[in-house]
């Protein structure tokens, strides 16, 4: 179809601007507007008919007349960002469905091939406005700062990419679960038994490293992604778990991870700490999470009876190397699934003694139950040190004092 007949079938819809004429043909041709193009479409039409040249005389029956107003809606975003921090943007826009459909119903009938929507051609025109006005950059992949144009509504949505740090926790307190954990009989709305806080836990590690982070960056809330995470009633010590913390709705971006640490630091002396902080990404979460590392516990053991020390080596000696097969323990099975799982016991070995307590290390697979490695959790983990030993043992007090996988996961340098 050339463009003459192409400009009498898309006029017989009714009257339509330069910006949604050279929209059809967008494809066409280089390094010109689609205002450009849908003149360039008029003016070859009066040529080839001999006819007086027509401009745009109403309404487009499209778009109306929005790039009319491209001007004012670029103000309403540069108004919109006002407060907030960020280098990068970019526009987005809800179009209205009419005015989807319009253009749809244009290209189905006619069987174009070559037009841009016109979601396409706002964002891009609404952008470079931005861009002149502020100084941002744009950026479609990553930005900061996506304003989110709602035409019908004649407003602006305004939304703030998250900032990710990443670094490892220290727990020092026990009795602190490591993300919020809600309250059991009213599911977070507050009730006579949580004394209207809505938590299980009055604190959390994500609450307390969050928390001195809130008011530098002027953000909602911060959510913590951890590597694993370790019982509530264990400490987390020696190099620290690595964790991600995702600062949501950030209106400022800029800080020096060394303050941030210090403000965490002296806001949780003695009961959390943070080192190691540094700029991370979103992309980095899912590897965090997904990386198996071995996991390092000191463990303080009781074992019924008079056990010789050269007993528990013995029996300690046929955990090392070993696999375990766990089904869910008792403690955790109303929560996860009931199914049996192979971890293995990378190294396990007795220390020394605290009281009457019995100090073992062990090392294992990222997932071992440690607490049912050693009492067997009545026949659902075997083999365990209760197993071995043919008396009970339990757990007392454990530590973890060491989390593999802190260099394949960390990220520098990405804000």
């Amino acid at each position: 179809m050339d463009l003459t007949e192409l400009y009498q079938k898309i006029t017989d819809y009714g009257e339509i601007c330069d910006h949604c004429l050279g929209r059809m043909v967008a494809k066409r041709s280089f390094g010109l507007s689609n205002d450009k193009r849908g003149q360039g479409i008029r003016i070859a039409a009066a040529l080839t008919l001999n006819e007086p040249f027509h401009p745009q005389q109403e309404t487009c029956w499209i778009c109306g007349d929005f790039f009319t107003t491209a001007e004012v809606w670029a103000d309403r975003v540069v108004q919109a960002f006002q407060g907030m921090e960020g280098k990068t943007f970019v526009i987005g826009t809800k179009v209205p469905p009419l005015m989807s459909e319009s253009e749809e119903m244009v290209w189905s009938d006619l069987g174009l091939s070559d037009p841009e929507p016109l979601k396409s051609e706002i964002n891009r025109e609404v952008g470079k406005l931005v861009a002149a006005k502020t100084g941002l950059a744009g950026d479609t992949k990553n930005p900061d700062l996506t304003a989110v144009l709602h035409i019908h509504e004649e407003r602006v949505e305004v939304q703030i990419r998250s900032l990710f740090l990443y670094g490892r926790y220290l727990k020092y307190e026990r009795g602190i679960p490591q993300t919020h954990w809600a309250c059991s009989k009213c599911k977070g709305a507050g009730c006579e038994a949580c004394n209207g806080t809505g938590k299980q836990y009055q604190d959390s590690v994500e609450e307390l490293i969050g928390k001195p982070l809130l008011p530098i960056f002027k953000a909602e809330r911060a959510i913590l992604h951890g590597a694993g995470r370790e019982d509530i009633d264990a400490v987390m010590v020696g190099s620290g778990r690595p964790f991600i913390l995702e600062i949501v709705h950030p209106l400022i971006r800029s800080a020096d991870p060394k303050t941030l640490e210090e403000a965490i630091n002296s806001a949780n002396t003695d009961r959390v700490g943070v080192i190691d902080l540094d700029w991370s990404a979103r992309s980095e979460v899912e590897t965090l999470k997904n990386y198996k590392g071995h996991k390092k516990y000191r463990i303080l053991v009781d074992i019924d009876g008079s056990i010789p020390e050269k007993t528990l080596q013995s029996a300690l000696e046929q955990l090392s190397g070993a696999t375990i097969h766990q089904r869910t323990p008792t403690r955790v099975a109303h929560r996860r699934a009931d199914k049996v799982r192979e971890r293995g016991v990378v190294d396990i070995r007795y220390t020394g003694k605290e009281g009457n307590d019995f100090v073992i290390e062990v090392t294992g697979e990222a997932g071992l139950y440690i607490k049912e490695l050693i009492s067997g959790d009545q026949g659902r983990t075997t083999p365990s040190l209760t197993e071995v030993l043919k008396t009970p043992a339990r757990v007392v007090q454990l530590d973890v004092i060491h989390v593999e996988g802190i260099d394949q996961v960390k990220s520098h340098g990405t804000s």
